[in-house]
């Protein structure tokens, strides 16, 4: 883990209003005016974070909360020994530890990253008493935290209705549009515990959208060949949790 000097934290917070019109940068500051922004960024850091790092593990004290500027993290839920199921997938839309938000200080999902990247992370106690004074966050996380229960919601129901093929193209092309590139790496375990199934199934699941010139995948290397035919192939949940990323 990275973090920014004091320098380039201090350009970091003059340049966020302008820098949140760009790729790389978390949208919800948007919202905030520059003085807001450096209220609630003052003494904190940007970091970057890599593939595989536990931000949260459930169960556990929320110590910081996490805004992605370009990486992206899943909050998978417990299913059993070993495995698990993501029911969020958070990038530069939304915010790492809305819990928080929420009153409560305990994470109940665990926040791993699933791409590399950076992201700003705030001591979860500055950000609760930045939170009660900028009504503007305070709005804009409330319409985000809304978002994010739908989204888990859709996610469990699809992962209990539909076929593995169509859940697969549903993630793929989830992460596309968050990554905003058609490649992109993550590995059969990785994937496995996404989908909430056993590696077996995911390899499967890739061969079938391989065998269409949809994706190529190897090593978890990822390309996807045919974004429209993909959308054909995975199921409806796709468009409603893509709806739910754009929240008003």
């Amino acid at each position: 883990m990275y973090t920014l000097s004091l320098p380039e934290m201090k350009n970091f917070q003059v340049s966020m209003k302008s820098a949140n019109r760009q790729s790389g940068a978390n949208n919800l500051f948007d919202a905030l005016s520059e003085r807001e922004c450096g209220r609630l960024l003052a003494g904190q850091s940007t970091i970057q974070v890599d593939v595989g790092e536990v931000l949260h593990k459930c169960g556990e004290v929320i110590r910081w909360v996490y805004f992605p500027c370009g990486c992206l993290v899943s909050l998978l839920a417990a299913v059993e020994k070993n495995m698990s199921l993501e029911v969020g997938l958070i990038g530069s839309e939304g915010m790492v530890g809305t819990a928080v938000a929420l009153g409560n200080g305990v994470s109940q999902l665990s926040a791993v990253v699933q791409n590399a990247g950076a992201a700003v992370r705030i001591e979860s106690g500055h950000f609760r008493e930045q939170f009660k004074k900028i009504p503007s966050l305070q709005r804009e996380l409330d319409r985000y935290t809304h978002a994010l229960m739908l989204q888990s919601m859709q996610t469990a129901v699809c992962s209990h209705f539909h076929m593995l093929d169509a859940r697969l193209a549903r993630s793929l092309l989830s992460t596309r549009d968050r990554l905003q590139s058609d490649e992109f790496h993550l590995t059969h375990e990785f994937l496995a515990h996404k989908l909430g199934v056993r590696r077996v199934g995911v390899t499967k699941a890739a061969c079938a959208l391989q065998q269409k010139n949809l994706i190529s995948y190897s090593r978890g290397d990822i390309k996807i060949l045919d974004g429209n035919g993909l959308e054909g192939c995975a199921c409806l949940c796709y468009q409603i949790i893509k709806g739910l990323d754009r929240h008003p």
